[in-house]
């Protein structure tokens, strides 16, 4: 099964908050109200100067595919 980069998620519990889900290495999930970031595992193979450049380039990613959802569903 092909699973998408990013999934959009929001639950009731948290009625101000929206999720983006990463599904790719390395999987976190972001929560765009205070981009607080939840890593789903460890990231082993990169490190912390690594990781924080990869994890700027995705955030920057995880809100331009949050505006395009958005976008497609006001159309």
């Amino acid at each position: 099964m092909d699973l998408p980069k990013f999934l959009l998620g929001d639950n009731t519990d948290f009625p101000d908050d929206i999720f983006i889900i990463h599904l790719d290495y390395p999987r976190f999930i972001i929560n765009l109200k205070d981009d607080e970031v939840e890593f789903m595992e460890e990231a082993e193979d990169l490190d912390g100067a690594e990781l924080n450049a990869e994890m700027e380039g995705l955030i920057v990613k995880a809100n331009e595919f949050y505006d395009r959802e958005i976008n497609r569903y006001e159309e």
